[in-house]
């Protein structure tokens, strides 16, 4: 990606410090970190940070890590800049900091250890902020969406294959490697999340784990997967009927959820409230009498993460933006029956969207 794309990024998210009369952000949250400088969009594990990002409201800005990424980090970072911590790097940190005469930071409460907190709370001014890089993030660039084409290109791929191994006798875990394989086999980086798939009551777990039990002849079969391409995720969910002769109730609540789903495409557009999306969904449910079998949220938005913002829900406060890339997936579940989700990515366009 042009390095030119991440020094605007930041550029941005200096107007939005001086906003909020911020003299610096320190980037913990790996996703951001990688958005702002296209250094590792991912840490080793959840208490491993691969490293720092501080971005001043008006100055230079400086990329902290440790000696494993020291090479990584030259390939997109200016050495002047670029600090390699071996031991305390928040002392390192605070004396960059008072270097460049800045007294106080914002950090990232969501992505920080309570410990890495408590450390530089001992030794300089932080305040708490909330989504300074992600409300940046929520609206895609025409390069971010054109590698989110062809995320989810791969992924309606991937649906089209998959029907086809949807044999009775295999079970969850076989068809979540066979979705893993064709993924990194034509391309994918990796799994966006780990696969979800159910079988019969089994889809009723909107986030099933994937297990032993077996495809039947005549039963319903869920899978929600993605991938990640060009470092950005696709996310889609579909419900497959296995045999010839799909039940009624299969049938009436495919109808259903296909027809909520629409309800909510069909008004999506600039400026509508994340409530009202949700709730064009719910009604189709409501006016059914199976609005208490919708049990989560109509979407989320997708980019460098899964489940990013926004969220499509009843209690989401705000309104949707051009470019902004959002999941529209209702579902019904019932334990003892099973359940049905159908998921689409869409594009939020100058006056309505598109189905990715």
């Amino acid at each position: 990606m042009n390095t030119d794309i991440f020094a605007q990024r930041r550029e941005n998210l200096k107007r939005s410090l001086k906003k909020k009369g911020l003299e610096a952000l320190l980037v913990s949250h790996a996703a951001n970190r990688y958005y702002l400088s296209g250094f590792e969009l991912h840490d080793a594990q959840c208490n491993e940070s691969t490293g720092w990002l501080l971005v001043t409201a008006d100055g230079e800005d400086f990329l902290f890590t440790d000696p494993r990424y020291t090479d990584a980090a030259k390939k997109v970072w200016d050495e002047n800049n670029l600090f390699i911590y071996s031991t305390d790097k928040h002392k390192l940190v605070t004396q960059v900091m008072k270097d460049n005469g800045i007294e106080s930071m914002g950090i990232e409460p969501r992505a920080m250890h309570l410990f890495d907190y408590d450390k530089l709370y001992s030794l300089t001014k932080i305040y708490s902020t909330d989504n300074l890089v992600e409300n940046l993030r929520v609206i895609k660039d025409e390069d971010e969406i054109r590698r989110m084409d062809a995320s989810i290109q791969l992924n309606h791929e991937l649906f089209e294959y998959i029907e086809g191994q949807l044999i009775p006798g295999r079970t969850e875990e076989e068809i979540a490697w066979e979705v893993e394989k064709f993924f990194r086999e034509h391309g994918a980086e990796e799994l966006a999340f780990s696969t979800i798939v159910g079988v019969g009551p089994n889809a009723a777990l909107p986030h099933s784990i994937p297990g032993k039990t077996k495809l039947r002849e005549n039963d319903l079969i869920l899978i929600d997967t993605g991938c990640r391409l060009q470092d950005y995720n696709s996310d889609q969910t579909r419900t497959f009927w296995v045999g010839d002769k799909p039940s009624d109730r299969f049938k009436e609540t495919m109808a259903l959820v296909r027809a909520a789903q629409q309800a909510a495409i069909d008004i999506i557009r600039p400026g509508l409230s994340y409530k009202d999306a949700y709730f064009a969904a719910y009604n189709v449910f409501a006016e059914a009498g199976v609005e208490h079998l919708f049990t989560h949220g109509l979407g989320h938005g997708v980019g460098l993460e899964t489940h990013e913002p926004p969220s499509l829900s009843r209690a989401a406060n705000g309104v949707l933006q051009e470019n902004m890339v959002v999941t529209v997936e209702p579902g019904l579940y019932d334990p003892e029956w099973g359940g049905i989700r159908w998921e689409y990515q869409v594009l939020v366009t100058k006056d309505g969207c598109r189905t990715m």
